[in-house]
């Protein structure tokens, strides 16, 4: 369940941020959003940045206990330490909705890891 909450948490982050203003007209006039020019590399990266999170949710029900485990704690700690460090940026530059939103994206495969590293292993 945490996963999918990061991967719509993902999702309301990017849609929130379109909604600053001049972000739109800035895209249109340049292709950029907020000094990054949006190409397929960019692209590409967000998609990763969206699936994987989708796909951990899928294989943290189908795989065995002691893979499913080390393979949360693994990728949470990757998604964990990725949003730490866009969490400080945004402080440089504090906006409430976007603190807000990006300490979710921190807490949500912080919690992951902590049940995963918590979950008794079975025989």
């Amino acid at each position: 369940m945490l996963w999918l909450f990061y991967a719509v948490a993902f999702l309301v982050v990017m849609i929130l941020a379109s909604f600053e203003p001049g972000v739109l007209k800035q895209f249109l006039d340049t292709g950029e959003m907020e000094g990054m020019k949006i190409g397929p590399e960019i692209l590409l990266l967000f998609a990763v940045l969206l699936l994987v999170p989708l796909v951990m949710a899928f294989v943290s029900v189908t795989l065995r206990d002691s893979v499913n485990r080390w393979a949360n704690i693994v990728v949470g700690i990757v998604f964990a330490g990725f949003q730490l460090v866009a969490l400080i940026e945004i402080l440089a530059q504090p906006s409430a909705w976007e603190i807000l939103m990006e300490s979710s994206k921190v807490v949500a495969p912080a919690l992951i890891v902590w049940y995963a590293w918590k979950s008794k292993q079975k025989a």
